[in-house]
């Protein structure tokens, strides 16, 4: 399956513009339509360049730079592995990356609320590397979420927790709860060793909006990313997000968290499926396990009202990926007049294989240790029964490639299942803390008042699902 080849006019520079190559219903299907948004960094959609997967395992990188600077936005083998994960330790400047790399993480919002959502990082003197916004607040969820003017919802990437919540304690602390009290070393111990490693001060009034503020350290929102440790994360980050304030190695390590959360979907997917049921169980994954799906405290058709409202900005954030990956073809083409699209999969063990091999390690290892009860194989044997992607003492990259046990898991009939409850028990725990953590964070009120919020959406929905039946 080619890749898609992208093409810019230096006369509209800030206009993203996908040139037709062929009449193939794949690549209509991949030129969706794209929104300019003129200002944003990084630079214009120019797209990806193809890269001679010939050079892999040749060689001829001395060093990890030399890799970066050789290869393209949606080359595979660039995101498997050790090689990411040493990467994202060494990079320090966009210049490091490939022209344009991971350019799809950048989603188109109205002008006016991006500046707005800009100017309001400068409200805070503590420093900010990376940034995002998300949620209802931000993208449309329906037109309930509309009525009610929900908060909007921020993360901030940082570099010394302690040092920055000291430094916001003596600008805002009326931000924080009686945890501000006992000192900024309290309030960061909380944030990193309780939970998913993040410190949430909801309801703050701020540059005339109302928010909620999430801080996390730039290595543990790393480690989430290429890892799964918790998909508290970069769970986040697999819905459409709008990216305030970039930083390299999030870049980095989150183009590899997309190419893994497609994984995850083919997996849990049947051998046929359309574009929007692809989207609705990315989505869904961050959700599975999460303790307010069932106790009355989210809204029931959150997954759908996601989707349903924001299927061009999953298109945008996921299109140019798909098209890379070996295993997926369109089975029904793209008519130009209905925007439903059927997929195919490759359904043979050794690709399927290779897509479990190549799972993020945290996760992966929840997977292969059922698997081994499962197949009756010695978890002593585990370690190493994967293929590996990883600096050869020749300087060789290799692209992992999965094991015969790796093929064992791919076959078996019930990995769909076993898939779901490795996600459940990724999920459940740190969500649960989190939620428990929040009532010390944000305060006995603050957190009833986000309780009854989250309860009134729940109803909604539900009234809702009644009145379609």
């Amino acid at each position: 399956m080619s890749s898609l080849i992208f093409k810019s006019s230096r006369s509209a520079a800030r206009d993203f513009t996908i040139a037709r190559i062929s009449l193939t219903d794949k690549k209509r299907y991949m030129m969706g339509s794209v929104t300019p948004d003129p200002g944003s960094q990084p630079p214009p959609f120019t797209g990806f360049t193809n890269f001679s997967k010939s050079r892999i395992g040749s060689g001829n990188y001395s060093s990890n730079a030399d890799l970066v600077s050789g290869i393209s936005g949606t080359d595979r083998s660039f995101l498997e592995g050790e090689v990411t994960e040493k990467l994202t330790k060494e990079i320090t400047m966009f210049s490091q990356l490939p022209e344009n790399f991971g350019v799809n993480q950048h989603i188109p919002i109205d002008n006016e609320l991006k500046e707005r959502l800009r100017s309001t990082l400068w409200k805070f003197k503590a420093p900010i590397r990376f940034a995002f916004a998300y949620g209802s607040g931000v993208f449309s969820q329906g037109q309930s979420y509309q009525k009610s003017k929900p908060q909007v919802d921020l993360i901030f990437g940082v570099t010394y927790t302690q040092h920055w919540h000291s430094l916001n304690i003596s600008q805002y602390p009326d931000h924080y709860s009686f945890l501000r009290r006992l000192g900024s070393g309290a309030v960061s111990y909380v944030q990193d060793n309780i939970g998913p490693g993040i410190y949430f001060n909801p309801y703050v009034e701020i540059n005339g909006m109302t928010v909620k503020y999430g801080v996390v350290s730039i290595d543990t929102l790393c480690r989430d990313l290429l890892s799964w440790d918790t998909l508290y994360l970069s769970g986040r980050l697999h819905k459409p997000v709008k990216i305030l304030r970039d930083d390299p190695r999030i870049r980095l390590a989150n183009q590899r968290n997309l190419f893994s959360v497609i994984r995850v979907a083919l997996l849990l997917l049947p051998e046929k499926f359309t574009e929007q049921e692809l989207y609705h169980t990315i989505a869904s994954i961050s959700y599975m396990g999460d303790p307010r799906m069932n106790v009355a405290a989210e809204n029931p058709n959150k997954v759908k009202n996601i989707v349903d409202n924001q299927k061009q900005h999953f298109h945008r954030l996921y299109a140019p990926l798909i098209d890379t990956l070996p295993n997926i073809e369109i089975a029904s083409g793209y008519d130009g007049v209905s925007d439903t699209v059927t997929l195919v999969q490759d359904m043979d063990p050794l690709r399927r294989g290779n897509m479990v091999a190549r799972l993020p390690s945290s996760f992966r290892k929840k997977l292969y240790a059922r698997y081994t009860t499962i197949l009756g194989v010695d978890p002593a044997t585990t370690q190493g029964l994967s293929g590996s992607s990883s600096d050869a003492s020749d300087g060789t990259i290799n692209r992992t490639e999965g094991s015969e046990f790796d093929q064992l898991v791919a076959e078996n009939p019930d990995l769909r299942v076993e898939v779901a409850r490795a996600i459940q028990h990724t999920v459940s725990w740190p969500s649960f803390v989190q939620s428990i953590k929040g009532l010390a964070t944000a305060g006995v009120s603050k957190s009833v008042k986000y309780l009854g919020e989250k309860s009134s959406k729940w109803r909604e929905g539900k009234q809702r699902e009644s009145e379609e039946i």
